[in-house]
C-alpha cells in the first residue's frame, strides 16, 4: 500500500535548480492553476502562433470575405439606378435590367460567401486541433502535483468545451463579425458619398453606441469565465463519480452523488443565466440605440427628398446602406458576447500552456550509459511536500546493487512510496542525491532516466483496448512473441487465451477483468519493458494465495539480472530479499536481511511478530 505522505496530491520540487518551498507553497495554495484576471480580449492574442501557422488559409478566407462584403454593398447600386431611372418611367425593360443585375450580384455573392465559409471553418477546425494537441501535450509533461489541483473533469472540459468555443469563434463567429464590420465601414463610406450631412448625424451618435459595448462587454466576459469554470466543476464531479461507480453503488451513494452533480449544474446554470442576462441587455441596448438613430436619420432623409435636395434613388440607396451599416454594427455588438466567451476559454487554455514542468531536462543533459547495470543509490536524501507537517524523507541513505532484491517496509506514511517517486523523477530531493550507476538524476533527461525503470503500482491502470496494447504500453515495439512470453511469465496468458489471446478486449479501465487479472497484465507490462531496474509497489496485493505464489515465482525469475525494489506490507513476500530497508517517519531505521532484523528486535521484528503470529 502506498504511504500517505507520498500521494500525488502533494506539490513537487521546483525543477532542476532545487525547490523553493515558500514559492511552491504559495503557488499551490491558491486553489490550483492560476486564474487570469484580464477582462479584455487579450487572451485571444495569445493564440497568434496558431493563427500564424495558417496564414494561407486565413488569407484566402479574408480575401473572399472582402469580396463578399463588396458584393453585398454593390447590390445598392442597382437599387439606386432603379430609383432614379426605372421607377421614374416604370419602363419594364429598365426594371428587368435592374433586377437582373441584382440577381447576378447575388449569385456571385453566394459563391464568394461559400468559399469564405469553407476557409474560415477550416481555419477554426485546424486551430482547435492544434491547440487541443498542445494543451494535451503540456498536461502530459506536468508533474502529478499539478493534477492534485486541476481535477480530471476540469482538464477534460478545457480540452473539449473551452476549445470548442474558440473553434466556433474563429471558424464562424469571427468571420461573421469581420464581414459585418467591413460591410458597415463600406456602407458608411458610401453613405458619406451619397449624403455627408445625414452620415455626419450618425457619427455624432456613435459614442452613444460604443460606450455600452465597452462597459457591458467586459462584464459579459467576466461572467463567461465564471460560467465556464462552473461547467468545468460539474464535469469534474461527474468524472469522479463515474470513475468510482462500483464504490458509489456498493455504498448506495447514487442519490448523494446525483445531488452533488445537480448542485454543480445548478451553479453552472445560474452562472450561465447571469451571462445570458448581461449579454441580452448588451444586445438589446445596442440594437435599440442603432435602429432609433437610423430611424431618425431616415426621417431627416425623407424630408431631404421632399425638398428636392436628394434624389429618390440616392435616398433608397442611403436607406439600404444604413440598414446594412446598422445591421453590421448590431451583429458586431452581438458577436462581442461570443468574443468574450472565446476570450475566457482562451484564458483557461493558455493557463495550462503557461505551466512549466517542475521536472525538466537540464540545458545540457548527461547521456545515460549505453548499458545500465542497475546500481541504485540514495545518499542523504531529504524531501518535504509543501504544506506538509514535516519531511517525508529525512537523510535517507541506502543502495540496491545490480541484480539485488531490496524490500522497503514500514508503517503507512513512512516514506516508501516517496522513494519510488524520487526514483521515477516525479520529484527531486531538496538535499542529497539519487543516482543510477553513479549518474545524478538531476543531470539526466527525465524521459531517458525513466526508460531505465519498470514500474508496477499497487493499483495499475488498464487502458481500453486489447491485452496486447496494454502490455505494449511498457514497450511499444515489443513483438507478439515477446508480449505472449511476458503474459505467460506473469501467469496472465492462461485466462486471456479463451477470450482471444493477445486480442482479448479488456473493456474500459479493464472492467472486463478481475482485480487479480488486471494486476497480472500490469506485471506483464513491466516484464516486457526489459528495464534494468524494476519497482514493485505491493504488486501481488490483488492476487489470491495460489496466484500470488505463481506470480511471485515469475517475478523471482524476472528479477534475475536486474535490480528489483519492492514495497511490501506482507512480510512473507520479502523474506528472500537480499536487503530489507525499514522506514519509520521518513527515516531509515534499520537495514539487513530478514534473519538479522528479526534477531535485532527492532521495528521490523515487531512487524514480523504481529504478522506471523496473526497468520
Amino acid at each position: 500500500m502506498s504511504d500517505g505522505n507520498s500521494q500525488s496530491g502533494q506539490a513537487s520540487s521546483a525543477g532542476n535548480a532545487g525547490f523553493d518551498r515558500t514559492a511552491g507553497a504559495q503557488r499551490w495554495s491558491e486553489g490550483g492553476p492560476e486564474r487570469g484576471k484580464s477582462r479584455s480580449l487579450r487572451p485571444l492574442m495569445r493564440l497568434s502562433p496558431y493563427i500564424a501557422r495558417q496564414r494561407t488559409t486565413a488569407t484566402m478566407g479574408i480575401l473572399f470575405l472582402f469580396i463578399a462584403a463588396a458584393l453585398n454593398l454593390a447590390i445598392t447600386f442597382p437599387v439606386q439606378w432603379l430609383g432614379n431611372n426605372a421607377f421614374q418611367s416604370f419602363d419594364p425593360a429598365l426594371i428587368n435590367t435592374g433586377f437582373m443585375a441584382m440577381i447576378a450580384i447575388a449569385l456571385v455573392l453566394g459563391v464568394a460567401s461559400a468559399v469564405r465559409f469553407y476557409f474560415f471553418s477550416r481555419f477554426g477546425e485546424r486551430l482547435a486541433a492544434d491547440l487541443r494537441g498542445d494543451v494535451y501535450a503540456r498536461l502530459m509533461s506536468l508533474s502529478p502535483a499539478y493534477f492534485s489541483k486541476l481535477k480530471t473533469g476540469e482538464a477534460v472540459s478545457r480540452l473539449t468545451a473551452d476549445v470548442t468555443l474558440i473553434e466556433t469563434f474563429f471558424g464562424s463567429t469571427f468571420s461573421m463579425a469581420v464581414r459585418s464590420f467591413v460591410t458597415s465601414v463600406g456602407a458608411l463610406v458610401l453613405m458619406f458619398i451619397t449624403s455627408w450631412k445625414l452620415t455626419g448625424i450618425l457619427f455624432i451618435l456613435a459614442p452613444v453606441l460604443i460606450l455600452p459595448i465597452l462597459s457591458m462587454g467586459r462584464r459579459v466576459r467576466k461572467l463567461s469565465v465564471n460560467a465556464q469554470d462552473r461547467i468545468a466543476d460539474a464535469a469534474a464531479e461527474a468524472t469522479e463519480t463515474i470513475d468510482a461507480i462500483d464504490l458509489v453503488q456498493a455504498y448506495g451513494m447514487e442519490k448523494e452523488r446525483e445531488g452533488r452533480f445537480r448542485s454543480a449544474i445548478e451553479l453552472a446554470f445560474k452562472a450561465a443565466l447571469a451571462r445570458i442576462g448581461a449579454r441580452a441587455w448588451l444586445t438589446g441596448i445596442i440594437i435599440a440605440l442603432m435602429f432609433a438613430g437610423v430611424t431618425g436619420v431616415v426621417w431627416i432623409g425623407a424630408l431631404e427628398v421632399q425638398s428636392g435636395a436628394m434624389t429618390v434613388g440616392a435616398f433608397m440607396q442611403f436607406v439600404l446602406l444604413a440598414m446594412f451599416g446598422v445591421g453590421g454594427f448590431a451583429t458586431v455588438a452581438e458577436v462581442m458576447g461570443d468574443a468574450m466567451r472565446a476570450s475566457g476559454a482562451a484564458q483557461r487554455a493558455v493557463e495550462i500552456l503557461d505551466q512549466r514542468p517542475d521536472i525538466a531536462a537540464p540545458p545540457s543533459p548527461k547521456p545515460m550509459p549505453a548499458k545500465v547495470s542497475g546500481h541504485v543509490k540514495l545518499d542523504n536524501v531529504s524531501f518535504a511536500y509543501p504544506e506538509a507537517q514535516g519531511p517525508s524523507l529525512k537523510d535517507v541513505s541506502f543502495e540496491a546493487k545490480p541484480g539485488e532484491l531490496v524490500a522497503l517496509v514500514g508503517p503507512s506514511g513512512a516514506g516508501k512510496s516517496t522513494v519510488f517517486r524520487m526514483l521515477l523523477r516525479f520529484f527531486d530531493p531538496q538535499t542529497g542525491l539519487v543516482t543510477l550507476d553513479g549518474l545524478d538524476a538531476r543531470d539526466a533527461d527525465p524521459g531517458e532516466w525513466r526508460a531505465r525503470f519498470a514500474y508496477v503500482p499497487q493499483e495499475a491502470p488498464i487502458f481500453s483496448g486489447d491485452a496486447a496494447g496494454n502490455v505494449r504500453f511498457g514497450r511499444t515495439d515489443a513483438s507478439d512473441d515477446e508480449v505472449r512470453e511476458a503474459l505467460a511469465r506473469a501467469e496472465a496468458f492462461a485466462f486471456l487465451e479463451p477470450r482471444g489471446g493477445l486480442s482479448a478486449e479488456v473493456g474500459a479501465k479493464g472492467r472486463q477483468l478481475s482485480g487479480g487479472e488486471r494486476q497480472r497484465i500490469a506485471i506483464a507490462r513491466a516484464l516486457v519493458r526489459g528495464a534494468p531496474v524494476m519497482l514493485l509497489d505491493e504488486a501481488t496485493s490483488a492476487l489470491d494465495a495460489a496466484n500470488e505464489r505463481l506470480v511471485q515465482k515469475a517475478l523471482d525469475q524476472a528479477s534475475q539480472g536486474r535490480t528489483t525494489l519492492v514495497i511490501a506490507h506482507r512480510l512473507a513476500t520479502v523474506r528472500k530479499a537480499n536487503r530489507i530497508v525499514v522506514f519509520d517517519h521518513g527515516r531509515v531505521v534499520e537495514q539487513g536481511d530478514h534473519e538479522s532484523l528479526v534477531r535485532a528486535g527492532g521495528l521490523y521484528a515487531n512487524l514480523a511478530e504481529m504478522q506471523f503470529t496473526s497468520a
